[in-house]
């Protein structure tokens, strides 16, 4: 694996932990040597892991709507930005650029990034692993209802475990460097 798309937050949360959570996600990846996608912000969860990897020596690729940059969202400083049309856009050129998702805590939009490329990966139209650091049990109830579609049919228990919840960013990334993407579905 050589990009990471890392989804985030905009804000910050209400616990300290998220935003330390951030910054070591932020220089694990640099430390690996991925270059980090992320939306290009420099407010929240975003700009501490932006930051922290750049400040790590990382290399970070901003992808942001034009509608965010000219609110003024984009990380001051940042050398890799690119401007486009809308969020569709962004999210698609972020899985077109990574290998592998990782999600820190964040809002509706941070669950709506990770089950897109999450739900792609079914379908064949992203191969990567897709993880969730969560960080003091913040995705707990995701993961329990993923198991609850399990129980209810509607995944399988195979496509399942080709998404990871952990607390432990070296657990992440054995997991993504042993990744087999799920079989594509197939109807007839």
């Amino acid at each position: 694996m050589t990009t990471v798309a890392i989804f985030c937050g905009a804000a910050s949360g209400n616990r300290p932990a998220y935003v330390a959570a951030a910054r070591r996600l932020g220089r694990f990846v640099a430390a690996q040597h991925w270059t980090m996608v992320y939306g290009g912000s420099g407010n929240g969860l975003m700009g501490a892991v932006a930051e922290a990897a750049l400040g790590a020596g990382g290399d970070v690729i901003g992808i942001m709507p034009q509608n965010l940059y000219d609110r003024g969202a984009a990380l001051p400083g940042l050398k890799h930005l690119d401007v486009v049309a809308d969020m569709s856009v962004r999210k698609q050129r972020m899985l077109t650029l990574a290998d592998g998702c990782i999600a820190l805590p964040g809002g509706p939009g941070t669950l709506e990034e990770m089950s897109q490329a999450f739900s792609w990966t079914r379908i064949g139209d992203f191969a990567g692993p897709c993880a969730f650091y969560d960080v003091g049990g913040y995705w707990r109830h995701l993961a329990a209802m993923l198991d609850d579609m399990v129980a209810a049919g509607f995944l399988t228990a195979t496509d399942r475990s080709k998404l990871l919840f952990s607390p432990d960013l070296t657990a992440i990334a054995a997991f993504m460097a042993a990744y087999e993407p799920p079989a594509v579905r197939r109807y007839r």
